[in-house]
């Protein structure tokens, strides 16, 4: 057999499994809690204080349907990220940079809590990009 078609898998990591592990579980967590947001935000608009001259100042119904849309994909993602399939752990990335960008852009409406999320989306990135987490 040549070298081009032999292909040698090397062991998975402890530590890989441990961080696939660890993230999904996060993105589950960060997804429930956007959809918390965007339903409180949906259902009662007055919840959120409106920071007057905010350059990107959408209404709060809006941010609202954003986090909603956002957590579902990003629990849809963890369940993926579970079962260790590759297209999940890609997506899963993209979900938590898209994560990390959409909370900061709602620091102004509720500033300790968007950068709670935003630390949890950048510790998922952490665990994602871990040698062997992504099967490729």
């Amino acid at each position: 057999m040549s070298q081009d078609t032999e292909r040698t898998q090397e062991p998975v990591s402890g530590w890989a499994i441990g961080g696939m592990t660890f993230a999904a579980t996060m993105l589950l967590i960060i997804g429930i809690f956007h959809v918390i947001t965007g339903l409180v935000a949906v259902i009662n608009d007055e919840f959120f204080v409106v920071v007057r001259g905010y350059t990107f100042n959408l209404d709060t119904t809006a941010w609202g349907w954003i986090h909603l849309i956002l957590g579902v994909l990003l629990i849809l993602v963890g369940v993926g990220v579970f079962r260790r399939a590759t297209w999940a752990g890609i997506a899963a990335l993209f979900l938590v940079v898209l994560s990390a960008v959409e909370n900061f852009f709602f620091i102004p409406y509720y500033p300790f809590w968007s950068l709670v999320l935003i630390a949890l989306d950048i510790w998922v990135i952490w665990a994602l990009t871990r040698p062997g987490a992504i099967r490729t």
